[in-house]
């Protein structure tokens, strides 16, 4: 059997690649396998609560008491609070009348769906974020920052552009996305419209303040001091830093 050079075989290499796209591929199939299973328990655990309270006439105690039971049957299990009960059943009565949306809060992680859930009650708008949140693999935090911004609301205004003609599929989709995008600027202390020179003197602003507290913190810290180039005898920081 000849021998293998690795790293200059092209054989070896794709099979490496292949190998790598495989294990990949099996550890995203795995996360969206636990997202489902962690969706479907909230889903079903509120569905139990509202059918309990129907059947039986319970009122608001069963919760607490179901709480303070689970927790002492999984101590080590941070998910049985009060609170998160109360959002299961939520959960299960906001959704239960609509199985497109049933689908899709299914490929997201709880946290996305709670914030959806009492973020936004417009049903267009909730499969809007339900989907985009999915397709884009949005965090928590940017879908928080498109629902602040208003993503879904702009995404029904009418622009025109040739994107689906001049970018592949995926490309053109993604672009589409971005001409729909708002940001929030809340960081920088905006809150309406505002004109370019203004936002852009803003985050000069707030960048320089960020590069002075990194420099401060820099020259407090022990250990070797920041690269900087140039001859000896005129050292210069990175070009961003002559904004201090």
């Amino acid at each position: 059997m000849p021998g293998i050079l690795v790293g200059s075989d092209s054989a070896y290499r794709i099979f490496l690649k292949d190998f790598k796209t495989q294990i990949a591929q099996s550890h995203i199939a795995a996360a969206r396998a636990v997202t489902r299973a962690h969706v479907g328990l909230y889903w079903e655990l509120g569905k139990h609560i509202v059918d309990r309270q129907a059947e039986l006439s319970w009122g608001q105690a069963v919760v607490e008491r179901l709480a303070q039971d689970l927790r002492l049957e999984y101590p080590d299990v941070t998910g049985f609070s009060p609170q998160n009960l109360w959002l299961m059943r939520q959960f299960y009565m906001e959704f239960k009348g609509f199985p497109i949306l049933q689908q899709l809060v299914g490929e997201l992680p709880c946290g996305h769906n709670v914030l959806i859930m009492q973020r936004v009650k417009n049903e267009a708008a909730r499969r809007y974020y339900l989907e985009a949140a999915g397709r884009f693999g949005w965090t928590r935090n940017v879908l928080l920052n498109q629902i602040k911004a208003e993503a879904y609301e702009y995404s029904l205004a009418n622009k025109t552009h040739n994107f689906p003609s001049a970018l592949p599929a995926h490309q053109a989709e993604q672009a589409e996305e971005v001409l729909k995008s708002r940001y929030s600027l809340e960081f920088l202390g905006i809150a309406g419209r505002v004109h370019e020179r203004v936002l852009e003197r803003r985050l000069v602003s707030r960048l320089r303040d960020f590069l002075r507290a990194s420099r401060t913190a820099s020259a407090a810290a022990p250990g070797p001091r920041p690269h900087t180039h140039g001859p000896p005898a005129a050292p210069f920081w990175l070009r961003l830093n002559r904004l201090v």
